[in-house]
């Protein structure tokens, strides 16, 4: 790696690092904390590559983008920052930064990312576009994780073509928000946005009536996978007739399109209409040490908003964190505004957590790897996996009593309905004495409902 560097950031810890490790590799540093130096050495020619941070003592690193861009064209600029949410990628690209880490970065990483810098010759620069809203309280969507960091980066990348997208993930985890992301900070941000779900599509004018609406604007079938043949057959004609002014398309779902689409219930026409591009929104499982900040970030809009403040016990975070949330953001998110109404003290303690979640799973469902799968290794899988996402950490005591709860809560309530509530035949049918399994439906708190007929 060859070149001049320009390193500005605050943190002296960050400045060491950096400066040893380009040295290292071959290259020449110049570091600042000021933002004020750092543009100096722009203007007097200086450096093959800028990496600053964004919140710098004397001023704002993305501000200072455009300004680069006009001094220096081709400069390329690698942007660092803890502020880990969507409107930093997205203000990143939006300010012709080459490229966007966020702190606490990988340093490996970087340094690829810096070869690539170096090597590549910088695209002349386009006219920056200004957001028109601060990073609302409306968008929790915030996460370091590597999951979210690339999700955000490729949002950042879309919002400004015409590609159709779809917009995957589980329920609660922010796919609408997502959608309303690339609007807000595209070129259609002041044309209309519009969300469809399949009663509008219905009768003559339905689909006519729905363009109309979203002119100029973003489109967004709501949960595709729900619309019956007819509502699909529709969209395909819809949008084989748009014309000039037609809408960006977008669509979310919860559910495989392509399974659905290779099963038959799904057209595929309609499919690749709408999968130009393909955003998977990870659930919480899957981003698990993205839990506190959004924790925080919670707490924090419900202090703005209601004057309470609150913040988590240290017991009481490591359980939020642990949790599976199969009801994702929105559910942690509604979790905590209890929690801000209910506890009486600053501090909210593990046992209010746990009074909160006693009722709900304490894992996510399990979910099947296909058919022909024995259940010990669909357990098996989802037990793993359980285990790897708690970060290298052992999960809260009482796994076993827990898996176990887990599993034989929904067998003896199959067996009832499989025997019709006889719990004599439901006793051998699982092997077990008649005043154990009543003991079980006791502590289980299961409810027995008796029919006629018998399986």
């Amino acid at each position: 790696m060859d070149g001049t560097v320009l390193v500005a950031d605050d943190d002296r810890t960050i400045r060491t690092v950096l400066t040893q490790a380009l040295t290292r590799a071959g290259c020449k540093v110049h570091a600042t904390s000021s933002l004020m130096t750092l543009m100096r050495w722009v203007e007097e020619g200086k450096g093959d590559l800028v990496i600053s941070d964004v919140i710098m003592p004397d001023g704002n690193g993305l501000d200072a983008l455009p300004r680069i861009g006009k001094l220096r064209p081709g400069l390329p600029v690698i942007v660092i920052s803890a502020q880990n949410t969507i409107m930093t990628a997205i203000q990143a690209a939006e300010a012709e930064a080459f490229d966007y880490l966020p702190k606490p970065f990988d340093l490996p990483d970087l340094m690829k990312r810096s070869a690539r810098a170096l090597e590549q010759k910088r695209r002349a620069p386009k006219v920056a576009l200004q957001p028109q809203r601060e990073a609302g309280d409306d968008l929790p969507l915030v996460g370091r994780t590597p999951a979210m960091q690339a999700l955000y980066r490729l949002v950042a990348r879309v919002m400004n073509t015409d590609l159709a997208v779809l917009i995957t993930g589980e329920s609660g985890t922010g796919k609408s928000l997502i959608a309303k992301a690339i609007h807000d900070f595209s070129d259609r941000r002041n044309s209309p946005f519009v969300v469809a779900q399949a009663a509008d599509l219905a009768g003559i004018d339905g689909p006519s009536t729905l363009l109309a609406r979203a002119k100029g604007g973003s489109l967004v079938f709501d949960e595709v996978a729900d619309y019956d043949e007819d509502t699909q057959a529709r969209i395909v004609r819809m949008l084989d007739l748009m014309g000039d002014t037609a809408p960006r398309v977008m669509a979310t779902s919860q559910v495989d399109l392509s399974a659905r689409m290779e099963s038959g219930a799904f057209r595929q026409d309609l499919y690749y209409r709408l999968s130009g591009v393909t955003l998977h929104v990870p659930s919480l499982r899957e981003r698990v040490d993205d839990i506190p900040l959004l924790a925080d970030h919670f707490l924090a809009k419900g202090e703005r908003d209601v004057g309470t403040v609150r913040r988590l016990s240290n017991d009481a975070r490591e359980l939020v964190r642990s949790y599976s949330w199969p009801g994702n953001v929105r559910q942690l998110e509604n979790t905590l505004r209890r929690l801000m109404v209910t506890s009486s003290e600053a501090e909210i303690t593990k046992i209010e957590v746990e009074s909160v979640l006693g009722n709900q799973p304490a894992m996510e469902p399990l979910k099947g790897g296909g058919e022909g799968e024995k259940l010990s290794a669909s357990v098996a899988r989802h037990l793993k996996r359980y285990f790897d996402l708690h970060g290298g950490q052992l999960p809260p005591a009482g796994v076993y009593q827990r898996i176990l709860r887990e599993v034989e809560m929904p067998l003896i309530e199959i067996a009832l309905d499989a025997t019709a509530g006889n719990q004599a035949k439901c006793a051998d049918l699982l092997g077990i004495n008649r005043n154990t399994l009543r003991k079980k439906i006791t502590d289980l708190d299961i409810r027995v409902t008796r029919r006629r007929k018998l399986m």
